[in-house]
């Protein structure tokens, strides 16, 4: 298996992930996240990084299980 690694940038900060997925797939993945954070923070500007992360989270998995109910 291959061992990709890049550096992607979420919510302004550069984070380093390696994966077997292609360097595409996990730039969309990054940028996936990126953007839900920036669409939580809009409607929360006051949130802390930590409560805007857990947040996105929850928001990206409830997209996910709505999804996989469908």
């Amino acid at each position: 298996m291959e061992n990709n690694k890049l550096t992607v940038e979420i919510y302004g900060k550069q984070y380093t992930m390696r994966g077997n997925e292609s360097i595409s797939h996990m730039k969309a993945v990054a940028t996936h996240v990126d953007h839900k954070m920036k669409q939580v923070a809009e409607s929360n500007p006051r949130l802390d990084s930590a409560r805007l992360a857990v947040l996105s989270a929850v928001n990206i998995s409830d997209d996910y299980l709505r999804l996989k109910q469908d």
